[in-house]
């Protein structure tokens, strides 16, 4: 079995040529939000991954193996709600399709669900309650089955990873260099973590 342990984010400083010819491992969100996994990559091979606490893989990462592999990590598509604004009725001549997702994606925000936000959609995984409270607000909510890459920061691991980035700032002035990289693989919007 392959062992990875290195990730590298959207593939960055890498040939893409090597990028691109790399078996792929295909990974739903569930998988891609835990630091330790086994997969199977494209080409057959079996993979046990051993990622920091609190790493989050995205679609276009790229996992290396303990001997130089590089693996592609693709998205999987998985069941999601889609949720557009409704642009049919007319409520008021004022009335602003945008406002409602923006409205929308504050109150899943609230919720502390993952959310995948877009220009025009907005995700979530599948939730009869949530799907119904949007309905009752004029959104429109579809099943479908589509990659998921919800922001990160608010909720459970985002949390916890920011504050092991954080221990490793603290008083070591000689390792601020690996505690800005560390904190950088986390993506944005460390600052708002709710415990809750």
């Amino acid at each position: 079995m392959l062992q990875a342990s290195k990730i590298v984010p959207q593939g960055q400083g890498l040939a893409p040529v090597l990028v691109r010819r790399a078996p792929t491992v295909t990974l739903d969100w569930d998988i891609r939000q835990k630091s330790r996994f086994d997969a199977e990559s494209s080409d057959g091979q079996k993979v046990g991954v051993f990622l920091p606490r609190g790493t989050v893989v995205r679609g276009g990462d790229v996992l290396v193996t303990q001997d130089g592999t590089l693996l592609r990590v693709v998205a999987a598509p998985q069941p999601v709600l889609r949720i557009t604004a409704c642009t049919d009725y007319h409520h008021s001549h004022t009335h602003d399709p945008s406002f409602d997702l923006m409205r929308a994606a504050y109150h899943l925000g609230n919720r502390h669900v993952p959310i995948e936000l877009r220009p025009d959609h907005l995700k979530i995984e599948p939730d009869h309650v949530l799907a119904d409270m949007l309905r009752s607000m004029h959104l429109q909510v579809a099943e479908v089955r589509e990659p998921f890459e919800p922001e990160g920061g608010a909720y459970g691991h985002g949390a916890g990873g920011h504050a092991h980035g954080h221990g490793h700032a603290h008083g070591h002035d000689h390792g601020h260099g690996h505690a800005h990289a560390h904190d950088h693989r986390h993506g944005h919007g460390h600052h708002n973590h709710d415990h809750g």
